[in-house]
């Protein structure tokens, strides 16, 4: 392949010399690889001037092909290099469970396909303990909330609904979509988020104050509890997708909405294996739900 390569920087650069010291050869080496091609196809490739190299007219035929090959050479390579910089690592990921269940299957399915040896390791939090994780290195990136994490360096990936969840029955369930203020009277179950609570935000945004009785970490002991009559909630529309809770899903007004947002400490920090698994999400949003 490289009498090929030495051919193709010849053209690129008009000349032996040039191309010689680009790639490292003497100016001999590489005439007698260019001979050496020549030879084997019984066909002179390259007309060689004072003024530089220019392609006979068979040369020229067969160029578009051989220049082909070569940058086909490269993509082999580059691809091989990367495949094996990602032979064996660990992607460590901070994640919601409505990530975890709705995102990660199909994902790693297909990324473990064209990467066996990679491990993951996948970490549920809130807001807060994903950040401290990024913090101090126990994971490779998290979900994290939009504009409320520092110096991190953040990418949203997409934007959901948040859904009024009511036990099946209640009073509020022949409403299409539920006012957040009909929501401040029955005991609310609030999911654990850390120092910022987009929940409680959406009601302090209309001077509303809802009647917090339980704070849970755990989307599903919620959902249960709701469906017990313990009380109302708010979860992300993402989570409750193929429950089997017998529970009312309700848009609310106004509608509130998540972006989910990636954050870690600065990209070149991120391993190639975690830089890939974050490509193929971005090459998935449009499917993901």
């Amino acid at each position: 392949m490289n009498r090929y390569i030495a051919l193709q920087k010849a053209v690129e650069l008009e000349s032996l010399t040039k191309a010689a010291e680009t790639l490292g050869y003497t100016q001999s080496a590489m005439s007698q690889m260019i001979t050496s091609l020549e030879d084997e196809f019984s066909i002179k490739l390259v007309n060689r001037f004072r003024t530089g190299t220019k392609l006979t007219p068979e040369g020229a035929e067969l160029y578009p092909l051989i220049d082909a090959l070569v940058n086909q050479h490269r993509a082999i390579r580059e691809k091989t290099a990367e495949i094996k910089g990602l032979g064996s690592g660990i992607v460590r990921i901070g994640a919601f469970s409505s990530i975890s269940t709705q995102w990660f299957p199909a994902l790693l399915k297909e990324f473990q396909a064209l990467y066996p040896n990679v491990e993951f390791v996948i970490h549920q939090g809130d807001y807060k303990t994903h950040e401290e994780m990024i913090r101090t290195g126990a994971v490779d990136f998290a979900f994290v909330q939009e504009g409320q994490c520092g110096d991190l360096e953040t990418l949203t990936l997409k934007e959901g609904i948040m859904l009024a969840v009511l036990p099946m029955e209640h009073p509020l369930s022949t409403l299409d979509t539920i006012p957040l203020q009909a929501l401040t009277t029955d005991p609310f179950i609030l999911l654990e988020e850390g120092a910022h609570y987009e929940t409680l935000d959406a009601f302090r945004a209309l001077g509303l104050q809802p009647n917090v009785k339980y704070v849970m970490h755990d989307d599903y002991a919620i959902m249960a509890m709701v469906e017990q009559g313990l009380g109302v909630s708010m979860l992300a529309e993402l989570v409750t997708r193929n429950t089997n809770r017998e529970i009312d899903l309700r848009p609310t007004e106004p509608l509130i909405t998540r972006k989910l947002t990636i954050g870690y400490r600065n990209k070149a920090s991120l391993s190639m294996a975690s830089r890939r698994f974050l490509r193929c999400m971005q090459d998935h949003l449009e499917i993901l739900p």
